[in-house]
């Protein structure tokens, strides 16, 4: 039986091994990486009063790469993770006199619960793997490489038929760790997720390892419960604010559709007195002379 990968002790152990984490960047990045793994790196940048801190954090040898991988278990602050991503680009600014960033970042984001946030037209996201770079356009929608740095989101429970296999095998893992840990069975062919089944054998823990497992679960399940709350209650306020603009709009438009009915009134009086000309009714009531005749013709005046 494995142990679940939502737990922040049982990732590490597992992605700060050399062989899982070499694999894994390869099948989801698609880069081959050599360099120094690291755990709770954290630095608090110059550019923010935030203090960040990194699940797994590596450089490579020729400190041209630099890459990052977080476990998250909620999802609807994602301004959070591209604060982490962006000050991980801005830490290598070493002051206003050099603003050269040399080494690319890339950032792997794993979710381990459903989405709950929609986009910002309102449609609900429900995609296994999300990525974003920050290389611009030109006019003709084509890239240009100038800084190559990517973001990448992988969430398990939106896998498809149509994911490809090598992201499909790490989320299968993932989950199965999570739903079904009894009766995961690793891909014979995936050397980076069979060390990775190794590692978290439940067999091979030690006490003090089930002692931080369990500290951890507790941690995490106290976080959970805060931004629980912390979701239900912006929620609601947001739910009030919406009612409190809808009022607001409401009032607003049958404000303007009162005053285009008198408007329409007074100039349908003035047609039937005959003594303005088209012209002076429509500076007298602010419209359109297009808007005059429109309402001449349909009354037949």
């Amino acid at each position: 039986m494995i142990a679940a990968l939502d737990n922040e002790i049982v990732f590490k152990m597992a992605f700060q091994n050399k062989i899982v984490f070499t694999q894994f960047v390869k099948d989801i990045l698609g880069i081959d990486f050599e360099g120094v793994i690291e755990t709770e790196k954290r630095f608090k940048s110059k550019h923010s009063n935030i203090d960040f801190r990194l699940d797994i954090f590596a450089e490579s040898n020729d400190k041209r790469v630099i890459i990052e991988i977080q476990r998250i278990a909620f999802d609807h602050h994602f301004d959070r993770f591209l604060g982490t991503f962006l000050n991980t680009i801005t830490e290598q600014q070493q002051s206003s006199k050099e603003y050269e960033i040399h080494k690319t970042v890339y950032s792997i984001v794993i979710l381990t619960t459903p989405y709950r946030v929609d986009d910002k037209t309102g449609r609900p996201i429900a995609e296994e793997y999300l990525m974003q770079q920050l290389d611009p356009e030109n006019l003709k929608k084509e890239k240009i490489n100038i800084y190559g740095h990517t973001q990448v989101f992988l969430n398990p429970y939106y896998v498809k038929s149509t994911t490809p296999k090598s992201i499909k095998e790490w989320l299968d893992l993932i989950n199965g760790s999570i739903k079904d840990p009894k009766n995961y069975k690793a891909p014979p062919e995936n050397i980076g997720i069979k060390t990775a089944v190794k590692i978290i054998n439940e067999e091979k823990f030690d006490s003090d390892t089930w002692h931080k497992i369990k500290i951890a679960n507790e941690t995490r399940n106290t976080l959970l419960v805060i931004e629980e709350k912390k979701f239900r209650e912006g929620k609601i306020k947001g739910e009030k604010i919406g009612i409190q603009k809808g009022e607001k709009i409401g009032i607003q438009k049958g404000e303007k559709i009162g005053i285009q009915k008198e408007k329409i009134k007074g100039i349908i009086k003035a047609l039937k007195r005959g003594r303005l000309t088209l012209d002076e009714i429509a500076e007298d009531f602010d419209v359109s002379l297009e808007f005059v005749m429109q309402i001449k013709t349909e009354k037949k005046l």
